[in-house]
């Protein structure tokens, strides 16, 4: 060991001399502990994010700084000097260049550029390259046991701190100006603010230790971090910026536990009567925001139940009217289909010459009337399908059935609709079929013929091709054309109720409801249905998969 000491005993555990002031032990585990908690529970209770990593490094830097403060006054070794004391001038830079980065991830959102970090590192090398030369420590005075420090120390460490508080204030500023929105505007000058006073404070009490040697004074800088936790927990709670929330009362208790527990360190009872004020009013003003987070949780919470129960009413009342909405639905079609019946009978008569010959004018009228009334039906029945899927009163009766024979079946029964249109259109499977599948063989010869019947409406000129082939263990269906295609916008949305896309502009008489039907019946087969579309004027194709029979 040294036989050159220091005039005081030896430190003890490292941390405990009689040299070491009053009330250090008050001003500095508590700023150790409050830190690390705070850095801890926004890292692991709110999310793993690079700016709550580095927020946490802060947090060790500042406290392996605050611990080593108190060796460097308890210990009466210059060799522990030496060393602690170096480690103390590495740290502080890192605490500084941590701080820079941090700030630039939480305001931006956004990492540093390659440039970025390799300034900040070039900017450092020098603490780390002269760490262990008379350019940063030179030696120790043995009187007070506190380094002699060199140029490295004196001067350049402070224009460090300096370039990087103006970086940080130049961050802030700039992206304080651009940004739009007035809550976020309110968190970065928050966080500034903070942050800033935290460094200046920090800068400060080094500069009045280095430069005036009152070392003593210099500790009061240790205050800005706790400053600084004090802001970012407000905007962590205002602002839900660390997707977390920090509770008033935790914070009180794990506050006053420290603080009680850096008591029992005190020597002195006439320490006593500062401590109990300092302690109280930091009581008061956290426990003043306690409560008056705990009367505002209460309100919010008095009217979320006043609020959940105007809900239940109101969604009783909904499905009430649902329920109502959907009675009169299924009422009114089948009221309606009975004297549509009617008409479709008399008028198919009459096309067929039952009530004798027609002049070509009325014919025309009467097959406009044939029409009309078919579309009807058409749209009648898909009301009475949304209304029984959507009461449950859905029936299936499924069978093994082939796929490809009815898709064929389908196309050529509508073939003469495509060819009225000049339309080619034509049927192809992949020559592996059968292809059995088991299902209510109406149902899905209802999404079959809406495929087939909406690529020919939507068509214009070209073709449609229906198909269908073996994928793994589905049976894919699907029907190609070359007609209007669709917008990724439109696709999201084709197979809603009454969707019908850009459709309208080329057909008025659908529904809307035979691609949410199509959608329906092959979920109640355990299939699905899609669409695909390179875009508009591109054509598309639309698919139903269904679970292979074997």
């Amino acid at each position: 060991m040294n036989t050159l000491l220091c005039p005081w005993e030896q430190a003890q555990y490292l941390i405990f001399s009689s040299n070491i002031p009053a009330l250090f032990f008050y001003s500095h585990l508590p700023a150790v502990l409050i830190a690390l908690l705070l850095g801890i529970i926004i890292l692991y209770k709110g999310n793993k994010s690079p700016a709550n990593i580095f927020l946490f490094i802060i947090t060790l830097l500042f406290s392996a700084w605050t611990t080593i403060d108190l060796i460097l006054w308890a210990t009466n070794r210059p060799d522990m000097v030496m060393f602690y004391w170096s480690l103390q001038i590495l740290l502080e830079p890192l605490i500084y260049a941590a701080s820079v980065y941090f700030a630039y991830l939480f305001i931006t959102g956004k990492d540093f550029a390659f440039k970025g970090k390799m300034l900040l590192t070039v900017l450092l090398l020098p603490f780390i390259i002269f760490l262990s030369t008379k350019l940063t420590l030179i030696g120790v005075d043995l009187a007070d046991c506190t380094a002699i420090e060199g140029p490295i120390s004196l001067y350049y460490t402070y224009i460090f701190e300096f370039v990087s508080i103006v970086t940080i204030l130049g961050i802030v500023i700039h992206n304080h100006r651009k940004t739009i929105d007035q809550n976020r505007k309110k968190e970065i000058e928050y966080f500034g603010v903070g942050i800033i006073l935290f460094l200046l404070a920090f800068s400060w009490g080094n500069t009045i230790g280095s430069f005036t040697e009152n070392w003593t004074l210099a500790q009061a800088g240790l205050i800005g971090m706790p400053i600084f936790f004090g802001f970012l927990a407000y905007i962590s709670v205002k602002f839900k910026t660390f997707n977390m929330k920090i509770l008033g009362a935790q914070v009180l208790i794990f506050a006053l536990g420290f603080l009680v527990l850096s008591m029992s360190f005190v020597r002195k009872i006439q320490n006593i009567k500062l401590i109990i004020f300092f302690t109280l009013g930091f009581v008061i003003i956290l426990g003043y925001q306690l409560i008056k987070s705990v009367k505002k949780e209460v309100k919010q919470r008095e009217q979320l139940e006043i609020l959940s129960e105007q809900l239940m009413v109101a969604n009783d009342k909904l499905k009430e009217l649902d329920k109502l909405k959907t009675e009169f639905i299924s009422l009114a079609t089948h009221q309606i289909r009975s004297p549509l019946t009617a008409i479709k009978g008399y008028a198919s008569m009459i096309i067929d010459g039952s009530y004798g010959e027609m002049t070509p004018k009325v014919k025309e009228a009467v097959d406009i009337i044939m029409q009309s009334s078919t579309n009807l039906a058409v749209t009648i029945e898909d009301f009475l399908n949304v209304s029984k899927i959507e009461s449950g009163g859905m029936k299936y009766e499924k069978v093994n059935f082939d796929m490809g024979e009815m898709a064929s079946s389908m196309m050529r029964g509508i073939a003469v609709n495509a060819e009225k249109k000049g339309l080619k259109i034509d049927y192809s499977d992949d020559k592996t079929g059968p292809y059995i599948v088991n299902g209510d063989q109406e149902k899905l010869r209802q999404v079959v013929l809406n495929f087939i019947d909406n690529s020919i409406k939507y068509t214009k000129a070209g073709e449609v091709n229906v198909s269908v082939t073996r994928v793994g263990n589905k049976i894919h269906f699907a029907v190609k054309d070359t007609g209007m295609g669709m917008t990724p916008e439109i696709k999201k949305t084709l197979f809603h109720k009454f969707a019908r896309g850009d459709g309208q502009r080329m057909n008025t008489t659908g529904s809307g409801l035979g691609l949410y039907l199509a959608k329906e019946i092959a979920k109640a087969h355990g299939g699905d249905v899609g669409v695909e579309s390179e875009g508009m004027g591109l054509g598309s194709t639309f698919y139903m998969d269904l679970d292979a029979i074997k």
